[in-house]
């Protein structure tokens, strides 16, 4: 007689428990973007002045290392394709988000046609950043950025020929598509899309973004 009782409180004990989970991870709610902790070093970016909209800087290897994100920080990765260098360059996301203990969320497009919808369901996650991993990407956000110019992306490991101040990119000599039918600053090399490489383009490309020099390209020939 006592079992029927028993279910229901322990029914109710679990809708509780996950009633409690989903309000954890509810990005629905309005709350200050998180602060970076630490900062950059001196060679990440000129002492004299600051990086210009669209240009081009040339880190010192690890000047990026002492700055991460705040407790907090809310991070879409954004991915497509099946290739080994997106496959790396999702790896090495995922590998900061766990280093760097912020709020992972994925949204990674079906096929050519899921492009743009995926863009759109990681826009309607509200994150404080979107980082884009793959090439098919990169002329379905030259579209859409310019419209979200309240929203950061960071794109590694290929840039946007004409970006907003909202974008910043990654990349290096064999990773710097800049969308169909236009030039390139080097010829694509997948082979460059080493796990080293693409963990230290990740690091500094958020460094970046998380200390507000954001809008340019970060060209990462030399990473430690």
């Amino acid at each position: 007689m006592r079992r029927p009782y028993l279910a229901v409180a322990l029914a109710a004990a679990a809708v509780a428990l996950l009633g409690g989970c989903a309000r954890g991870d509810d990005w629905s709610q309005p709350r200050p973007q998180p602060s970076a902790i630490g900062e950059l070093e001196a060679g990440f970016v000129a002492p004299s002045a600051t990086p210009v909209p669209e240009s081009t800087i040339t880190p010192a290897p690890g000047s990026w290392s002492g700055v991460r994100p705040g407790k907090g920080y809310r991070v879409v990765l954004l991915s497509a394709g099946t290739g080994r260098p997106t496959k790396t360059l999702v790896a090495a996301v995922r590998q900061w988000a766990k280093d760097a203990d912020v709020d992972l969320r994925t949204e990674t497009a079906a096929d050519d046609t899921d492009l743009v919808p995926a863009i759109n369901r990681a826009l309607a996650l509200r994150p404080d950043l979107v980082v884009s991993a793959g090439d098919d990407l990169v002329d379905p956000l030259a579209m859409i950025t310019p419209n979200h110019l309240a929203q950061r992306f960071l794109v590694v490991g290929a840039e946007l020929a004409e970006p907003t101040g909202n974008v910043t990119a990654v990349d290096w000599t064999g990773a710097s598509f800049r969308g169909e039918g236009l030039g390139a600053s080097s010829e694509y090399d997948a082979a460059t899309f080493t796990p080293a490489r693409c963990a230290a383009a990740v690091r500094a490309g958020t460094a970046a973004v998380v200390s507000g020099v954001t809008g340019i390209v970060v060209w990462m020939d030399d990473y430690a």
